[in-house]
């Protein structure tokens, strides 16, 4: 027998795992990250740059660097997302208004910025200039009549087709991870899944473009979902340019979390909303530290969208309103209810959505994506142009529907019948009959809104980017308009009932309409989404409106209860189940009398668990282990007859420890025996070199013991973020909980499929 001091000339061979190798501590696709394992090496890697700043000027100065990469990153992000968001909006701009004509002078010029530059146009007829020209004057010279407006029609739904076909087909062929919102997959990347070329540079670029083509389009999507991915894609290119994120994915969450930040901030000029979507609603690890950052990104992209300034207004977004009317006790009754119809719109949604996507995934309609958008896209285009309020961009309806009507206002939803003996300040117009033009607007709304609850159904979930934001607030602004404009006859025609009586006075500014849409707005978004605080910051960042935030308060949380009365899911958890992820939601509750014993792999009648000894298999051993077996990772025991708990060995790090030790190491043959323990076992002389490998094993694995109830299991596994956890009974090992157990078990105790919780 040779004696491990006999072996101590080898030493430096066989310890060649004290050194780290290439790809060590990296995870597989489709994989959950160990989140106590990276927290714990960032510790390590901050521990030896603190150390080593000392020895020299130049370290000193690296651990500056290494202190001031963080803020860098979020430099960088929050540059590139306002840039691109920039673009994204001139390019819908110009795109949208192609569909109905072109400029002369500069075909780039979109219908707004083609009548600035004209020096005919006058402040009546400020839509109509000679620069711009509708299809059918190019075409046929003719503005008017039923050949003009069949031709009209006609391109309308030909550039409308051509967008969306050139969309999904770039998505299907370069992109297929650049589909969707992106917020559903950003949750669970967040939470520690691994999704690889999710966040890559060529879903970045093919989201961007795709995005301005699907919007364009017409089709009842909207652009806010898809910023928070691009903006995203950013983080994750940013980071993977500095060692301290791209080999920690630990930390890579913490940027992605600020870039999500920045992405809400382009999308609704919101920063601070922007800070607060991302706590509230996607991040999984939130620490104070990534608070800052966030709120760092956010700044830095709402500034570069502003010095791009791309609606010419001066502000962030393209709905900005003021109002002049301060809000009464009395209207907080039909705010509610507003917050109940967008509680009843959100559940309606979901589950219509989730069942038509259910639907898609299990039926041969699934098979033809391409074909899917081409014909949803011709039926919207078909069904909207006749309608002036389905005809426009989604966000220019929003920006109608939550303006007040000044005296310089040209729309339908204004056309009041007015008092020539008025003498009112401009800003101070007094509640007026309805007239013509406002009756016609309310029907074409009432059409508009029907058909925009039907048919978003059906367009979110399709294989282009399809965001849900703009949607949804166009639900609750046609709806709330339609509201307040009741309210607001209502008041003027019986000013003497006692609910009207107190403050609403003949010839008064009472009721603003717009109001109500923006009420409505936020309570058919939080109904789909979920979100309350986030909500309101953001909606009052979008609007100006600070004086309202007690009326949006109230509709965001009734739309919550009202929703959550149906079902605790919102859109983005419901389409994170239908996938399969494995999303473990720290808002969700378990409440079940259930022990770790019961939930534990192998259970009875099962083969025993694959484990590891720590010096007495063969590499052999160990390769046709990890051939026979897809676990990710072993259980290290003393022996098989004693099975007392040592460590845990990942298995992608094993596999990478015998395949750089065969490359590196003379002597490593199959016969040769591995070993976990510190020094090598006692072996006959003429035995071929053993394998040290303790390097590679976790030696504090998290344990619980098998009468731990699984309410702390779950928590244990929520917050620390777990993969799996080791069970034992007095320090001998009994079983495994995985993460993916977990979830089974939680979905077979709400009597759902626990098959489901896979990734598909």
């Amino acid at each position: 027998m040779v004696s491990a001091g006999a072996m101590s000339a080898s030493g430096n061979l066989m310890d060649f795992l004290d050194e780290p190798f290439p790809d060590v501590g990296t995870y597989e696709d489709f994989h959950t990250i160990d989140w106590l394992r990276e927290k714990s090496r960032d510790t390590d890697r901050h521990r030896k740059i603190t150390s080593k700043s000392k020895e020299s000027i130049w370290e000193f100065i690296k651990s500056l660097l290494d202190a001031w990469s963080g803020w860098v990153v979020m430099l960088l992000i929050g540059l590139l997302a306002g840039t691109l968001a920039g673009v994204i909006d001139l390019a819908v701009d110009w795109m949208t208004d192609l569909k109905e004509g072109v400029c002369l002078s500069a075909f780039w010029y979109s219908h707004e910025q083609c009548c600035w530059t004209s020096n005919e146009t006058t402040f009546e007829d400020r839509d109509k200039c000679p620069l711009w020209q509708k299809w059918s004057e190019l075409l046929l010279s003719q503005s008017e009549g039923a050949s003009a407006y069949i031709l009209n029609y006609l391109m309308y739904i030909l550039w409308a087709l051509l967008f969306a076909f050139l969309a999904v087909s770039l998505v299907r062929v370069f992109a297929p991870y650049a589909c969707g919102s992106g917020i559903p997959e950003i949750k669970t990347i967040l939470s520690g899944f691994i999704i690889r070329g999710y966040l890559g540079k060529w879903t970045l670029l093919i989201k961007t473009v795709t995005l301005v083509l699907v919007v364009s389009s017409g089709l009842s999507l909207g652009k806010e979902g898809p910023l928070v991915h691009v903006a995203c894609c950013c983080g994750n290119f940013f980071s993977s340019l500095f060692s301290k994120y791209s080999k920690n994915e630990g930390k890579r969450r913490e940027v992605l979390s600020a870039a999500a930040a920045a992405g809400v901030s382009v999308a609704f000029g919101a920063p601070i909303g922007g800070v607060l979507f991302s706590l509230e609603e996607v991040s999984y690890y939130f620490p104070l530290k990534t608070l800052w950052r966030s709120f760092f990104a956010a700044l830095v992209a709402a500034f570069t969208l502003r010095s791009i300034n791309p609606f010419g207004n001066s502000r962030l977004v393209l709905f900005y309103v003021e109002y002049h009317t301060p809000w009464y006790m009395a209207e907080l009754f039909p705010f509610i209810l507003l917050g109940v119809f967008g509680g009843l719109w959100g559940t309606l949604f979901t589950r219509c959505n989730i069942a038509w996507c259910r639907r898609r995934k299990t039926t041969r309609l699934g098979k033809y994506p391409v074909l899917e958008v081409i014909v949803v896209t011709a039926i919207t285009a078909i069904i909207a142009y006749p309608n002036p309020y389905t005809r426009q961009s989604t966000s220019e309806l929003i920006s109608e529907l939550f303006n007040d009507c000044g005296a310089l206002e040209s729309s339908q939803l204004c056309d009041y019948i007015n008092d020539p003996n008025m003498t009112r300040p401009v800003d101070d117009i007094p509640d007026r009959p309805a007239g013509v033009g406002v009756y016609t607007a309310m029907w074409q709304l009432a059409l508009a809104l029907i058909f925009k609850i039907v048919i978003t159904i059906f367009t979110f979930g399709m294989k282009i980017p399809s965001g849900l934001f703009i949607p949804s607030m166009a639900v609750g602004a046609m709806a709330g308009r339609m509201v307040g404009i009741g309210v607001e006859q209502l008041a003027y025609h019986h000013h003497d009932w006692i609910i009207f009586r107190n403050w609403c006075r003949p010839g008064a500014d009472c009721v603003t309409p717009g109001l109500y849409a923006m009420v409505g707005a936020a309570a058919c978004l939080g109904g789909v989404t979920r979100m309350t605080v986030s909500l309101v910051v953001i909606m009052f960042e979008l609007t100006g409106g600070l004086e309202y935030i007690v009326p949006l308060m109230a509709a965001a949380v009734t739309s919550k209860w009202v929703a959550d009365a149906f079902g605790k899911e919102g859109i983005y958890e419901a389409h994170i189940h239908l996938n399969g992820y494995p999303f473990l939601d720290v808002k969700d509750e378990f409440t079940h009398r259930t022990l770790a014993t019961d939930v534990m792999r192998p259970r009875r009648g099962e083969p025993p668990l694959s484990v590891l000894t720590q010096d007495s298999m063969t590499v052999e051993d160990v390769e046709t282990l990890i051939k026979e077996t897809d676990y990710n990772g072993f259980p290290v025991v003393v022996s098989r007859d004693s099975e007392r708990l040592i460590g845990f060995a990942q298995r992608r790090e094993l596999i990478l420890a015998i395949k750089n030790a065969r490359q590196r190491q003379e002597g490593i043959v199959s016969n040769s025996i591995m070993y976990f323990t510190e020094e090598p076992p006692e072996l006959p002389a003429n035995s071929p070199h053993p394998l040290k490998l303790r390097r590679i094993l976790n030696l504090s694995p998290f344990t619980v013991t098998d009468h731990t109830p699984m309410e702390t299991v779950v928590d244990i596994f929520r917050k620390l973020g777990l993969r799996q956890c080791l069970v034992t009974r007095s320090g001998r090992l009994l079983g495994i909980i995985t993460k993916k157990d977990v979830l089974r078990h939680m979905a077979q105790m709400a009597n759902q499929d626990p098959e489901s919780i896979m990734f598909n």
